[in-house]
């Protein structure tokens, strides 16, 4: 859905909004009682910065930057995905016993 200027209730700075890292969604409460919600690959793939109310017709403008934005879940140490793997001490204690 194309947002239009009647529909835009705000502009919210992303540091305003709660981030669930679990759904990787930034939300923000909807004067409805519901909450606007925006993905964090749309953000980071630039796909769009409007928040959408799944209840009402509502929307907001989010207002970020890009390298402001938390890696993904599959991004590795240099944002590469795939690249980099995060092992507790014990398994890496065990990777060494079987070497």
């Amino acid at each position: 859905m194309a947002a239009t200027a009647d529909n835009i209730y705000d502009e919210i700075e992303i540091e305003d909004m709660t981030y669930d890292a679990t759904l990787q969604i930034y939300h923000y409460p909807c004067p409805c009682g519901d909450r606007f919600e925006i993905s964090l690959d749309d953000l980071r793939e630039g796909e769009t910065d409007i928040g959408v109310c799944p209840s009402c017709s509502l929307q907001i403008r989010v207002i970020y930057e890009i390298e402001d934005l938390p890696r993904s879940k599959e991004a590795g140490p240099e944002g590469q995905k795939g690249a980099g793997t995060v092992m507790s001490e014990q398994q890496v204690a065990a990777l060494a016993a079987a070497a």
